[in-house]
């Protein structure tokens, strides 16, 4: 009797977590506090040791700036995890100061973690293990479309039309949602670290200069536009001439940026108009009527909302907040776990891997 007691007094002070396990951003969410962590994906190892050195942004800081022993690197790959031991790591690193224990025996918190749409068992089962190895006690998976459309506050489990495209870092989720569940979805591994790499090229095949990933998001950032802006926009672009070998500068336009992203871009444009194509008649009237959402980091892209207006002739508007659209919507899950428990992907609790 008194050891189910002392077990129902540790679980209730057990606390909660979403987590928005992003290729190149990760949120942490706790129950009744709201987004506590926003940090980079990035791991920093030194491989002589095999000893972690940092995480998140300090990590990121290390990139392309290391000795050849200290690798800084991003443990998921379009989404899913690719080096299982890294992920669960930095999961426990996050989840550590997320939770802050008070209690030596204070049990391992339940947590909802965000995974694409359409990924398979195995790569599920990859993140629960990482989740449970990491010090949860419970582990749940949430599809990232769902879960940003709950964060944008679509009445999700209405009778009613609702179309999110969900931009991350490694993949672009496109979803059709009504009556709490997924009506039509596409996964398309094309997103912002995709615009990144074409940029990239793009800086090498026209100028012969040799950039990184970071030089390649800034300019992005700064001036990286998906239709053509009223105003020309111009910024420095420095790296490394391939043919001498010496430093170099450059000035780079707008027009320079939309040209190197367009076919990625392109592409995600058609998705989303294949997903429209495909959605049924009665849904398609309220998506006319509520328009298309977008979230996460590549609705940031200037003026794409306007060109997914223009190509699929129906009102497109970026959610409040979309980087954090994801992992608040896990967190409102978290929040009515009893009302919006059918949105949660089937899954097991398994005892952590040995």
């Amino acid at each position: 009797m008194l050891i189910k007691f002392i077990n129902r007094v540790l679980s209730s002070i057990g606390q909660d977590l979403a987590i928005d396990l992003g290729t190149a951003n990760s949120l942490v969410y706790v129950k009744g506090r709201g987004i506590v962590i926003q940090e980079p994906s990035v791991v920093a190892i030194n491989q002589k040791t095999g000893k972690v050195l940092a995480i998140g942004q300090e990590a990121k800081k290390m990139v392309g700036r290391t000795p050849a022993h200290i690798v800084a690197t991003r443990p998921l790959v379009k989404g899913v995890i690719s080096d299982f031991e890294v992920t669960e790591q930095m999961l426990k690193y996050f989840i550590d100061r997320a939770i802050k224990r008070k209690f030596i025996l204070q049990p391992g918190p339940r947590v909802i973690v965000g995974i694409p749409f359409g990924v398979t068992e195995v790569e599920k089962k990859a993140v629960r293990d990482a989740a449970l190895s990491a010090g949860s006690r419970e582990v749940y998976l949430i599809e990232e479309p769902m879960a940003a459309a709950i964060g944008a506050r679509f009445a999700v489990q209405e009778p009613g039309g609702n179309f999110i495209v969900d931009i991350g870092g490694g993949t672009t989720e496109v979803a059709v949602i009504s009556l709490g569940g997924v009506v039509y979805a596409k996964s398309l591994r094309i997103a912002g670290d995709k615009l990144n790499e074409d940029i990239i090229n793009y800086a090498q095949e026209e100028y012969k200069l040799l950039i990184g990933e970071r030089t390649a998001e800034s300019v992005k950032i700064g001036i990286g536009s998906a239709y053509p802006l009223k105003e020309r926009k111009e910024m420095p672009l420095r790296g490394r001439n391939m043919l001498t070998g010496l430093p170099e500068e450059i000035s780079i336009s707008d027009t320079d940026i939309r040209k190197a992203m367009e076919r990625s871009v392109r592409q995600i444009v058609n998705e989303i108009k294949v997903t429209v194509e495909e959605t049924p008649p009665e849904l398609l009237a309220d998506i006319m009527h509520r328009g298309i959402y977008l979230a996460g980091g590549g609705a940031l892209l200037r003026e794409l909302d306007t060109l997914i207006t223009k190509e699929t002739k129906i009102p497109t508007r970026i959610v409040e907040d979309p980087l954090t659209a994801m992992v608040r919507g896990a967190g409102l899950v978290l929040e009515n776990l009893d009302e919006l428990r059918d949105v949660l992907v089937e899954t097991e609790n398994l005892e952590p891997p040995r």
